[in-house]
């Protein structure tokens, strides 16, 4: 293995940067992901036990307004309500913006991408209401603080967030024999959702070992677990399946019901062999290639059973495993992914965010920058199509839409964030790194003007490329 520290920051992190220098070794690049999240504390997100507060105030107001309304004090009320929503929409742009300035002015890459990884891994999102601004304080809250534990801690983490349990509709599911249904009758229902995602997409793997009666097993094991505002996770034993559990031909639960049992079958799951191919081999295409060597899938997945799943040593795995240090770039970058490189590449100041008081001038900004390019490059911020999260192909992002609008972007938005921007002779290097080709290097000296140079530089192959 031969470590290449611009490698490193264009495969594992998010490109190169003029004023962040790249990691100097493997160890280096470990240092960093075990020690303190200091991008984090610098750019600061609601983690979702302070956005609790948000839902507490939306379900007091609309408390109040099913009493008062069509009444005077219930317009009132209404209006605190929409002024609640839009204070959480400003935030949510807020996040998006904080979100890219990390990527583009951190010192430990590789961290941000598992964030990224992690969070696709573990698709949640809002349906309705101020959970649909939710995202981001979920991955403060579930995510960051697990990347480089335990993955049994990471699954725990995500299955009891309040935000999974809403996405997956788990709050009103209830065991058919359970005290509750029992008082319901015709309105009870099992719903199966989180239990067949938990087996399908976080730990087995579609086509995984498992069958529709363990999905079944595994959701009335999970009866009992929902939310609230005030809470967040809480248990309700009047919601869960009395008896014992089959999940994968073991037993589980038939004492008293309660989280001991969850997370028993969630230590068992993660440490399953399928779980660690799974694992190993969506690291894999996601770091290295869509068809990755089939050695390094198999080192990887040795590791976490090896382990019990400690993904710093999984992670350490990769970084260490010669196929990931093949010099040739084969992975597309998502849009997200090259805007923040891009910002990272052009050293955009944090302040043209992040100093603007005024939150509706602050909305609009992030909305012409981020928000409708990235609708239109195919990934819109926090919204994947379903559970299983963005697709990985490159044939989904080379589209004539796509890349169009990647061209767009690349043409018009830099000058709206640096001002001047830099000479291309020079960005050139900056961005791409000693070895920039020479057809691109001859592109940028030809240009007419910056914008037209930088843009050319952006949207080469060398650049789109991770």
């Amino acid at each position: 293995m031969t470590f290449d520290p611009i490698l490193a920051e264009k495969r594992f992190g998010y490109g190169l940067s003029p004023r962040v220098a790249p990691p100097e070794t493997v160890a280096d690049m470990l240092l960093r992901l075990r020690g303190p999240d200091t991008i984090a504390a610098r750019f600061p997100v609601e983690p979702f036990s302070v956005f609790r507060a948000r839902m507490l105030e939306g379900a007091r107001l609309r408390k109040e307004l099913k009493k008062l309304r069509g009444t005077e004090a219930g317009e009132a009320v209404r209006k605190d309500y929409q002024l609640l929503k839009k204070a959480a929409r400003e935030e949510h742009r807020r996040w998006l913006a904080l979100s890219l300035i990390r990527r583009a002015w951190t010192g430990d890459g590789f961290r941000e991408r598992l964030a990224a990884f992690w969070a696709d891994h573990f698709t949640a999102q809002g349906k309705a209401g101020l959970l649909k601004r939710a995202t981001s304080p979920y991955i403060e809250d579930a995510i960051r603080p697990h990347l480089s534990g335990r993955f049994a801690d990471l699954l725990y983490a995500v299955t009891t967030s309040p935000l999974m349990l809403h996405y997956l509709d788990q709050g009103n599911s209830m065991g058919p024999d359970s005290p509750k249904a029992q008082r319901v009758g015709a309105r009870a229902g099992l719903n199966e959702n989180l239990a067949r995602e938990l087996l399908e997409l976080h730990t087995l793997g579609v086509g995984g070992p498992y069958t529709q009666t363990d999905v079944r097993q595994l959701a009335e094991l999970l009866t009992g677990l929902a939310y609230n505002a005030k809470q967040g996770m809480k248990f309700r034993k009047e919601f869960a399946e009395p008896g014992a559990e089959t999940v994968l031909g073991k037993s589980y639960g038939g004492g008293k019901p309660g989280l001991h049992d969850i997370r028993a079958v969630l230590e068992d799951l993660a440490a399953h062999p399928a779980t660690a191919a799974h694992i190993a081999r969506k690291l894999a295409v996601h770091f290295v290639s869509d068809t990755p060597d089939p050695d390094l899938v198999r080192t990887l997945s040795e590791r976490y059973r090896d382990t019990g799943g400690d993904l710093a040593q999984v992670y350490e795995a990769l970084l260490t495993h010669p196929a990931a240090w093949r010099p040739e770039l084969t992975n597309i970058k998502l849009p997200d992914e090259f805007i923040a490189s891009a910002m990272r590449a052009l050293a955009i100041d944090p302040q043209v965010f992040t100093g603007i008081a005024d939150g509706r001038k602050h909305e609009k900004l992030v909305a012409r920058l981020f928000l409708r390019p990235l609708r239109l490059m195919g990934q819109p911020w926090q919204m994947p199509l379903g559970p299983d999260g963005w697709a990985e192909e490159d044939t989904t992002w080379l589209t004539p839409q796509g890349l169009t609008a990647r061209i767009d972007w690349a043409l018009s938005a830099p000058a709206k964030m640096r001002k001047p921007l830099p000479d291309p002779r020079t960005f050139v290097t900056e961005a791409l790194g000693r070895d920039a080709p020479e057809a691109v290097r001859f592109a940028a000296k030809a240009a007419e003007n910056r914008r037209e140079g930088i843009a050319l530089i952006l949207t080469s192959p060398a650049f789109q490329r991770k």
